[in-house]
């Protein structure tokens, strides 16, 4: 469990992170977000062979599991072959949470590089107009 605030994520630069997912286990990325019309992306791949992904929003920490709103569900993602990438709009503050899963897999362990970014919206003021 790696959690991370908006300023962190935005620290990254281009570096690639990598996560070690032993077999038969999952990782997350909890982001801690406070303002809301962000876009927080992501690119990752995995090696050797598939992992599966997933993204719930969390109101709070006190907000019970199955009480979290699944963003994307968790769907088997071919990154050992291609790079994924993926995004969602923050539409509430809160936790919205990356799920590397690899429970299906029962001898083999993963790695996973990814890369997080996060962007604020563009706001035009029209304060360029001549």
């Amino acid at each position: 469990k790696l959690p991370l605030t908006v300023e962190e994520i935005l620290n990254f630069g281009e570096s690639n992170r990598e996560l070690f997912i032993k077999s038969s286990t999952y990782s997350i990325i909890p982001i801690t977000v406070t303002e809301m019309g962000l876009t927080i992306s992501w690119i990752f791949s995995s090696d050797p062979k598939s992992i599966s992904f997933s993204v719930v929003y969390q109101e709070s920490e006190e907000t019970p599991l199955d009480q979290c709103k699944v963003l994307i569900p968790m769907t088997r993602c071919n990154s050992h072959k291609e790079t994924i990438r993926g995004q969602v709009k923050v539409r509430n503050p809160g936790i919205y949470t990356l799920i590397f899963d690899n429970t299906f897999s029962r001898f083999i362990s993963k790695r996973v590089f990814y890369h997080l970014a996060v962007e604020r919206p563009v706001i035009y003021d029209g304060s360029d107009f001549p």
